[in-house]
């Protein structure tokens, strides 16, 4: 039987709610700043700060400082008008993006906090180290139910405009963001060493990550 072969992380791709009802697409629209300096990419997470806008989260290991940014969800896709007055889609946040006066950049966001989440686990949690944060980890099989999990932020790829960040760190420390529900079966084989082979796991967010589910504003 041939299986899907993983060959980087891809972001947090949502998949359902966390009953079982189908992700349908689903986004709220958000601004980003003109000329905001950092690209966000498709799958990367995305905290909401102080002025109403989004920016890419460096979330790790523990929440944002709750008072002046907290995660707002995932990032899918913008829109911004271009330097030639059309409306452009695009996959990802160019850095450094800026809105020609009397426009705005919208970013299209999946808040839900109840959403399920698919994700590879990478080898460790050191960002964009092809022995660690991009490299996925051999697991044993299911063992990583119910346990918490870092997040890793690679960076994205221009080419594609998709997220690398991934997931690492197994654990049942509290800070941790997410929490692993599932295992994704078709990429959960065993290979001859017992042992998982680029495993995806399904994630949500754990409590008081995201903004809904922290009692004071940003």
């Amino acid at each position: 039987m041939a299986y899907p072969t993983i060959d980087k992380p891809y972001g947090l791709k949502p998949i359902n709610l966390y009953g079982g009802t189908p992700f349908a697409g689903a986004t709220r629209q958000y601004r980003i700043a003109s000329a905001y300096n950092t690209g966000i990419f498709y799958g990367d997470v995305v905290e909401m700060i102080n002025d109403g806008t989004i920016i890419k989260s460096a979330i790790t290991t523990a929440r944002a400082t709750v008072t002046t940014s907290q995660v707002i969800g995932i990032f899918l896709g913008c829109s911004y008008v271009n330097a030639q007055g059309q409306t452009t889609f695009a996959q990802y946040f160019p850095a450094n993006t800026t809105a020609p006066t009397g426009t705005f950049i919208t970013a299209y966001v999946c808040n839900d906090p109840n959403t399920l989440f698919k994700a590879v686990i990478a080898a460790g949690a050191t960002a964009d180290d092809a022995t660690s944060g991009l490299l996925p980890s051999s697991t044993t099989q299911f063992t990583v139910i119910g346990t918490n999990v870092a997040l890793v932020q690679n960076s994205g790829l221009t080419t594609t405009g998709d997220s690398r960040v991934a997931v690492a760190s197994s654990a049942t420390t509290g800070t941790l963001p997410m929490n692993v529900v599932d295992v994704v079966q078709d990429t959960s084989y065993v290979n001859g060493s017992g042992n998982v082979v680029f495993p995806e796991v399904i994630v949500r967010w754990n409590f008081e990550i995201h903004t809904t589910t922290i009692a004071s504003g940003v």
